[in-house]
């Protein structure tokens, strides 16, 4: 695989993160957004939850060019770099707790990806 496919599929991936981190900025101190309909509609028209969505749809139509240049086989598992990058991101982000098995999960992952990387097609 291409340097410039990896990195492809590094920034979709951190597209995807971006996202996942509005949405979060967007929910935080929000207990009633499901209460009603109306707070279902008032949450979906919150400027980070919109702009998170903006960013998957961003991201999925990066995704689709990077499927028409690399094995989904490859691409796919080369994404969940976005498990790592969510990890440490809450961390430091959001200083939710970084765990012993969350980081040897990290590893693992981290391990599978290189095992991928490294055998390409």
């Amino acid at each position: 695989m291409s340097i410039l496919n990896f990195f492809l599929i590094l920034v979709n991936t951190l597209i995807l993160v971006g996202g996942q981190f509005l949405w979060k900025f967007g929910l935080m101190g929000r207990t009633d957004s499901y209460e009603s309909v109306g707070g279902v509609v008032k949450l979906f028209l919150s400027p980070l939850i919109v702009s998170g969505l903006f960013m998957y749809g961003l991201a999925t139509v990066l995704w689709l060019f990077i499927l028409t240049r690399v094995p989904l086989s490859v691409a796919y598992p080369i994404q969940s770099l976005a498990y790592i990058f969510a990890v440490f991101g809450a961390y430091f982000v959001f200083n939710e707790p970084l765990t012993t098995p969350k980081i040897i999960g990290v590893l693992l992952i981290m391990a599978g990806v290189s095992l991928i990387g490294i055998q390409g097609n």
